[in-house]
């Protein structure tokens, strides 16, 4: 890992994504790349002429906001030690996220997310969301400020169909950097109810594939796959939940698209997604 990306609206959820980064790329001297997607408003400026003579001085407005703004943000003692790349770019968010992510090979998105329940999701996280469901690379969700980000317990949920083995190797040079105990986590439900014999054997199949020294196997069950993981990770006091995304729902019968965006959304503990 040598390269990550932080989107940066000046927030105290950017700023708790930005400790995370600092953090992680200090254990690999990483590169961070901090991004501002400057979205105008419309009424205002079309981001597709902002060089023309009508709009230039308010995108250069806009433009000059937002630089003294990273310039104070970057300022910030934490950033101490690890080399800083800043960017402004008029794009919407999720989009730009995904294009910046692409043009500067990045190896991992780190996201500040505040997180919400009911109606609110309709306005809050839905960057979040859009970043995990299209971002080819994993993304880190950071919920609350962390000091120093050490994770000691990890939590792989997955339902271990034979696709997931594919970015498993991912997971597992994340995993590297910290050198934690991995929880193999199987949710059971009534609705996709298996044996308890036929859970150890896909979990078995899966895991000998890969050279793992500390981890265990947990079959939990519950009502929803969501709401098992969020369980068992309070139980154990799991310093990260890690995930496959198939980025789209209807794959797969345990684990759809859409519980690694939920996750994202509703998890306080960080949540790292990885695209199958």
């Amino acid at each position: 890992m040598k390269r990550i990306l932080v989107p940066v609206d000046f927030s105290k959820e950017a700023e708790n994504a930005a400790r995370v980064a600092v953090s992680i790329a200090k254990k690999t001297n990483s590169e961070i790349f901090l991004v501002h997607m400057l979205e105008l408003p419309v009424n205002i400026i079309d981001p597709t002429e902002i060089a023309s003579v009508n709009s230039g001085p308010q995108a250069l407005f806009y433009m000059k906001q937002a630089n003294e703004k990273f310039k104070n943000f970057v300022k910030k003692p934490f950033f101490k030690g690890v080399k800083v790349v800043e960017s402004v770019q008029f794009q919407l968010a999720f989009s730009g996220i995904i294009e910046e992510s692409k043009k500067n090979n990045i190896d991992l998105i780190v996201m500040g997310s505040q997180g919400t329940s009911g109606l609110q999701e309709m306005f809050i996280g839905s960057n979040t969301e859009k970043v995990v469901r299209r971002s080819h690379v994993p993304v880190l969700v950071i919920k609350k400020r962390r000091k120093d980000f050490d994770v000691k317990n990890m939590i792989f949920a997955s339902d271990f169909r034979t696709e997931g083995k594919n970015s498993f190797p991912k997971i597992l040079e994340f995993a590297k950097i910290f050198k934690p105990t991995i929880h193999f986590l199987y949710v059971n439900t009534i609705h996709n109810f298996n044996t308890t014999k036929e859970i150890e054997k896909k979990m078995d199949r899966f895991i000998n594939n890969f050279e793992i020294d500390d981890y265990k196997k947990i079959i939990y069950n519950d009502i929803s796959v969501e709401k098992g993981i969020l369980s068992y990770a309070r139980d154990v006091d799991a310093d990260l939940i890690a995930l496959n995304t198939h980025g789209r729902s209807g794959l797969s019968q345990l684990f759809n698209g859409s519980i690694g965006r939920e996750l994202a959304n509703h998890a306080l503990r960080p949540v790292v997604t990885f695209k199958l």
